[in-house]
């Protein structure tokens, strides 16, 4: 009942318009499907009058339109926000090719691996808290995850959320997505090859790094995705961002799975993980959430504990590929963060793919702008928004993340189905 309570809560302090059905859980119980109040579209910058500021948001616009006409896309929504403040929302394309029916900017999408960013502040929360301590061995909680050579007694929470467990780059995320448990496959790490000794270098993961949802559930004495929709996401004001495949499938509004215009099967492996990668929202509540990353809301996410879960602990490789993969450098990775620098310019966020969806937050820390999109197909091109949104705030005259005429013409076949991508964890 307590939580059921601090839901009405949420909604009464959100003086807004418009309606969205929200099925509200609790306990792993359905407590109530609510009418939750949102932002109705005349309250967002989502028209041209209301965009003002450095960026040439009619230009983007039109680069967006452009890109959402490209046979590999279904539907798109973004969102900038410039000096802290939200100035642009924009949806593109189609929720649901079978349909026709269009996204809107309350069309639910999948965070992907940006849900690693949720997990990383929990962590760092809770350690501020003196819940957690972040150098305690992972043996002194209790979770499922076994590293090779008893790794997990030398590895630290820290560590495991820095993606420093020293297995080889996603390892048994074949095995997940074939249906196997997570907990049985976190045990069965033991066995798995190392690329390095553990804690020694940067390997992403998915299924060791869902540890991470046992050990915070442990220490904030309930489930991990109840604890980050109390803490975070409802105090935001977040009412359309949670966990779990049956909170999206069941929603009013929801962006089914693309390659090209085919519809694909939803598939639940990856929010079997959802310290990985477990989370669902709309574009409004996505910006919110980067607001909430660059500072904005201290009262929920107070600045010690961003700066402790956004410090860099190791470094990565170079991130995306081809182009993108030349023009950024010095990338590390923090507590289920990203730290990189492009152009001079020092960015921060996280991007995610599983199948038939993407999202990417990326931002300017020193500026407080940045962009948060999300789309329904597997197509990679549009990771380059945020590229372009940064060079039009610096008046870079050369950009050209988004010129389509770099591209392959489109052929039957492409138009059909679209292309295949690669980065489909991450």
């Amino acid at each position: 009942m307590k939580r059921f309570f601090i839901v009405l809560i949420a909604v009464a302090a959100l003086v807004l318009t418009g309606w969205f059905g929200l099925h509200v859980s609790g306990g792993g119980h359905m407590l109530a499907s609510v009418a939750i109040p949102i932002k109705a579209p005349k309250d967002l910058p989502d028209t041209p009058a209301e965009w003002r500021g450095k960026i040439d948001y009619k230009a983007l616009d039109r680069q967006l339109s452009d890109l959402a006409q490209r046979p590999e896309m279904a539907g798109l929504a973004v969102a900038v926000v410039e000096d802290g403040e939200l100035r642009f929302v924009r949806t593109y394309g189609v929720a649901d090719a079978s349909t026709g029916a269009p996204v809107t900017p309350h069309t639910l999408f999948r965070w992907a691996s940006v849900s690693k960013t949720a997990t990383g502040v929990l962590a760092a929360a809770l350690a501020s808290d003196g819940s957690i301590d972040l150098d305690r061995p992972l043996t002194r909680w209790n979770t499922s995850l076994r590293l090779p050579g008893g790794g997990e007694e030398r590895v630290t929470l820290d560590d495991l959320l820095a993606q420093r467990t020293g297995l080889t780059k996603n390892a048994y995320d074949e095995k997940l997505e074939e249906g196997q448990s997570p907990e049985l496959l976190r045990a069965s790490l033991a066995l798995a090859p190392l690329q390095c000794d553990p804690g020694t270098c940067h390997t992403y993961q998915n299924v060791a790094f869902d540890a991470a949802s046992e050990i915070l559930g442990e220490a904030a004495h309930k489930s991990f995705s109840e604890t980050v929709e109390d803490r975070f996401f409802l105090p935001l004001g977040m009412v359309s961002a949670g966990y779990g495949m049956q909170r999206l499938t069941d929603a009013r509004d929801w962006a089914r799975p693309h390659r090209g215009l085919q519809v694909r099967p939803v598939k639940e492996a990856y929010w079997r993980v959802p310290a990985a990668a477990g989370v669902e929202s709309d574009i409004v509540d996505f910006a919110t959430w980067m607001q909430a990353m660059m500072g904005a809301r201290p009262d929920v996410l107070p600045s010690p504990v961003l700066e402790l879960a956004h410090r860099p602990r190791v470094g990565t490789a170079r991130l995306y590929g081809g182009a993108l993969r030349q023009a950024t450098s010095d990338a590390s990775y923090a507590l289920g963060w990203r730290n990189f620098t492009y152009a001079g310019h020092r960015l921060a966020g996280h991007s995610g793919a599983v199948s038939g969806y993407r999202a990417t937050m990326i931002f300017e820390p020193s500026t407080r702008t940045g962009v948060v999109a999300l789309w329904n197909s597997d197509w990679g091109f549009p990771f380059r928004i945020p590229f372009t949104v940064i060079d039009s705030y610096h008046k870079r005259a050369d950009s050209r993340w988004l010129d389509l005429g770099e591209l392959p013409p489109v052929t039957g076949s492409a138009a059909a189905t679209g292309p295949a991508t690669v980065n489909l964890k991450e």
